[in-house]
């Protein structure tokens, strides 16, 4: 694992069985040293589509930051990239081999990525996973696979049924049919030569840091096809609300919704029905109307603090 000490994370590649390959992960360390008998708490996170890592420092970092300035808690977070859409690590089999970054290869590194932390850390570790977009379905998948391994799960802007029939999925979703993944990914290549000031200009609203990240990830063809690819599967995927996993487990999820959620929609309605009349015994956070879906770009504190509450509330930290 090689270590940048100017930074709080830690980048690492995670070699999967085959024929799963490799994938991006960030590690922040234990915020305290072990202690005999003593429990802590590793949160396991799973990004959105695109599941560049980059993006969500700043949220991630604000809960290991906040976590780690007490005195009685320790904590640690592991936060895993999709296969295939990390610049770098992806490479040109994507193109001849679509399958390995489909949706259920990215539940399958999951997994074994969580049965990697439980075999490492023990019961003493209780894991948390947090999932945002579609990565709250493989959250999801994740539990109903393992649920034994999981204390808790926070579900950030869930996109669990009917994506397709979203606003943003009937609007968008021809776009990740053939051949557009393959004709988008080859264009891709021009953003070489874009100006980081124009790109600037159109995302107006965008943090000079997070800007870089995108044009770090549109510059590779690879990933931009493993990212649309695997947003087609999606669509095709996420159907019926698994109303028996949420029901089974209905006190150890938390929800939070956007105000205006257009990979949501009306679904956000269907699924709040689904719990009453005991909507209360899930935690569920209705966030405020300037926080958006993609929330990792400019208000990554923001829902951070949410977590940190239910954090607190279930005797994490």
């Amino acid at each position: 694992m090689a270590a940048d000490a100017s930074e709080p994370s830690q980048n690492a590649i995670y070699k999967h069985a085959d024929p799963l390959g490799a994938s991006h992960v960030l590690w922040w360390p234990f915020s305290k040293g072990p202690e005999p008998g003593a429990q802590s708490t590793l949160i396991l996170f799973i990004p959105g589509n695109p599941g560049h890592l980059a993006f969500y420092t700043p949220f991630l970092s604000t809960i290991y930051d906040k976590t780690a300035a007490s005195s009685s808690s320790r904590l640690a977070i592991l936060a895993h990239s999709y296969l295939g859409q990390t610049p770098g690590l992806a490479d040109d089999n994507v193109f001849s081999h679509p399958e390995r970054v489909c949706l259920t290869a990215q539940v399958q590194a999951v997994i074994e990525v969580l049965d990697s932390l439980k075999s490492a850390y023990g019961d003493n570790t209780r894991i948390v996973m947090i999932g945002h977009s579609v990565g709250t379905w493989i959250t999801l998948q994740a539990l109903k696979a393992r649920h034994d391994h999981i204390a808790e799960v926070f579900l950030l802007f869930p996109t669990i049924q009917h994506i397709l029939q979203t606003p943003y999925g009937r609007r968008w979703s021809w776009l990740f049919r053939g051949p557009f993944p393959r004709i988008l990914s080859t264009l891709s290549t021009t953003s070489r030569i874009w100006p980081t000031k124009m790109v600037s200009l159109i995302l107006r609203d965008w943090p000079p840091a997070q800007l870089q990240v995108l044009l770090r990830w549109l510059r590779s063809p690879p990933s931009v096809f493993a990212v649309l690819t695997m947003a087609h599967d999606e669509m095709q995927t996420i159907r019926e609300l698994d109303i028996a996993l949420m029901d089974e487990n209905r006190h150890r999820i938390c929800l939070y919704f956007g105000d205006q959620d257009m990979w949501v929609g009306e679904q956000k309605d269907a699924i709040l029905r689904l719990f009453n009349p005991d909507p209360g015994s899930m935690r569920v956070f209705h966030g405020p109307s300037d926080i958006p879906h993609a929330f990792c770009i400019n208000h990554g504190e923001l829902v951070a603090s949410q977590c940190l509450e239910w954090l607190k509330s279930g005797g994490f930290i």
